[in-house]
């Protein structure tokens, strides 16, 4: 970062002579000799009082070797900051965390195994539940984000990433405050005879698809209205402002103040998982290791 010309300056007025410089910088008189001259020359300024005993100073030559010095100790602190600052990225972990993916289950997860990563720290990043974007966020995994934790049996999602299973999330119906539903304290199938109930299209989710085709084979009363692959608010807001039910998930009971979520008499539920990146990194993949012993999963 400093001028290699400044340097042999500096040298030459700690030793007093071009020959012994030469000797500490491991290259010929001539060559130190040339340098001083070409800096005395770029600054327009005489640096050294030459002397058949050496070389010492001249009032400009103090001022120029005091600020060089200050700027060699500069140039160092700015190395050595820029270096903890590459650390500090090396060592910390960053975890996505949007309304419908938010951070608190990896944030459980980091207090149970933290001990055993005492050098890393968490940074957040927030991001929007965009149902047109979300494929952006997901193949960031890796660059942007390390983990996020979020519900996935998405085959678009998991062609972007990894996911280690944690558990599974019940599915539930939300209706708006107004809806003659919203009374109930559960739902029966048969309450949705004659409803319209919004869930994602056809092709995405092996979960999804199942309830699909389970309730068009066995509810046919029910008629199904196709959502994007992934939910954002829009579809909640879609959900508060008509008389449609929405299939969701109790993990978003509270997503929208508009809507009541009702659980309801049947077995559908859907995985979640840590996801990470595909190919993650050795300490990422030891965090994933970690947390799959703690949890007893299998990594898939």
């Amino acid at each position: 970062m400093v001028n290699p010309q400044l340097e042999t300056f500096v040298c030459a007025a700690d030793k007093g002579s071009f020959a012994k410089a030469a000797e500490s910088l491991f290259i010929s008189p001539t060559a130190v000799m040339k340098q001083i001259n070409a800096l005395e020359h770029h600054l327009g300024l005489k640096l050294f009082n030459r002397t058949p005993q050496g070389v010492c100073l001249t009032a400009g030559g103090e001022i120029i070797y005091r600020d060089a010095k200050f700027l060699f100790d500069y140039s160092k602190r700015s190395i050595e900051n820029a270096k903890q600052a590459m650390n500090s990225c090396d060592t910390t972990f960053c975890v996505g965390t949007s309304l419908l993916n938010p951070a608190k289950l990896f944030m459980d997860l980091w207090y149970q195994a933290s001990c055993k990563f005492p050098d890393y720290k968490l940074h957040l990043v927030a991001f929007e539940d965009d149902h047109i974007g979300i494929l952006s966020v997901i193949s960031k995994l890796g660059t942007n984000l390390d983990f996020l934790v979020g519900v996935c049996d998405s085959k678009a999602w998991l062609s972007q990433c990894n996911m280690l299973p944690l558990g599974y999330y019940k599915k539930m119906c939300a209706v708006s405050r107004e809806h003659p539903l919203a009374r109930k304290k559960s739902l029966e199938i048969s309450d949705l005879y004659g409803q319209t109930l919004m869930m994602v299209a056809e092709g995405d989710s092996g979960t999804n698809d199942f309830i699909r085709n389970d309730l068009q084979r066995n509810h046919p009363q029910i008629k199904i209205e196709d959502t994007p692959h992934f939910y954002d608010i829009s579809v909640f807001n879609r959900c508060a402002e008509t008389r449609k039910v929405l299939l969701t998930l109790e993990c978003w009971q509270d997503v929208h103040p508009g809507l009541v979520t009702l659980p309801v008499n049947w077995d559908y539920r859907i995985p979640y998982g840590l996801l990470y990146p595909l190919n993650p990194s050795p300490d990422i993949q030891r965090f994933v290791d970690t947390v799959a012993i703690m949890t007893n999963q299998t990594i898939l």
